[in-house]
């Protein structure tokens, strides 16, 4: 991530293009999921899953998202502050 919000700040992006999570489709699952574990086995490797670590995925314009490519964050390393906006 350009603009990292945590220490560890990593992104899982598919290689196949859906704009955001409203816009993915029946038969999607797997790679939703799939980049879900993806997302956890990053937060392992990072050191992350003990103290805990958060995924996102900002889904349109008043939810934070920029780029329109499904992509999931990985954030840890520090406490996180919730509600987180």
């Amino acid at each position: 991530d350009t603009k990292p919000q945590a220490p560890t700040h990593a992104l899982v992006i598919p290689r196949a293009h859906i704009a955001s999570l409203a816009d993915a489709g029946e038969g999607e699952e797997a790679l939703l999921g799939h980049l879900l574990r993806v997302a956890a086995r990053i937060a392992r490797d990072e050191g992350q899953a003990e103290g805990g670590f958060r995924t996102v995925i900002n889904t349109g314009a008043d939810a934070g998202q920029t780029v329109f490519h499904i992509h999931v964050h990985v954030l840890g390393g520090r406490k996180l502050a919730w509600p987180p906006g």
